[in-house]
């Protein structure tokens, strides 16, 4: 499956605990990630990811193509809800995107442990039959 990794500056360090603690399930996975979060992934777990732009310089767009297009099965999207973006619309048409194509999105910790382990059980397995 195809998982998209995005993580705020605030919530960067976070990301990479949460993809150090499930490295076992994201290893058997592509990922994709914006630029930074994509590169503080691989120094921390050692895992292949497919980057993108910074966030901020087009990085989200990138990824919210992705979406469109409906390429990834699975979004972990840390944001930082307490500060405004500039980004800020582009925020939205991730998660408007994520929607539209029924793709399962977690927007904190505590979603994201459980669609990761839903992912390992093979709860996921319908989106091979939805694209």
């Amino acid at each position: 499956m195809n998982i998209g990794l995005i993580a705020h500056d605030a919530k960067k360090k976070l990301m990479q605990n949460c993809c150090i603690a499930y490295r076992g399930i994201l290893v058997k996975n592509e990922l994709y990630a914006t630029g930074t979060t994509g590169r503080l992934i691989e120094e921390a777990t050692g895992l292949p990811v497919h980057k993108f732009l910074a966030g901020h310089v087009g990085g989200e767009q990138q990824m919210g193509a992705m979406i469109e297009q409906n390429q990834l099965d699975l979004v972990l999207f840390f944001r930082d809800s307490e500060s405004p973006k500039p980004t800020e619309p582009d925020i939205t048409k991730v998660i408007r995107m994520c929607d539209i194509h029924n793709i399962p999105l977690a927007t904190n910790i505590a979603s994201a442990e459980i669609l990761l382990k839903s992912l390992e059980r093979g709860d996921l397995e319908w989106r091979e039959m939805y694209k």
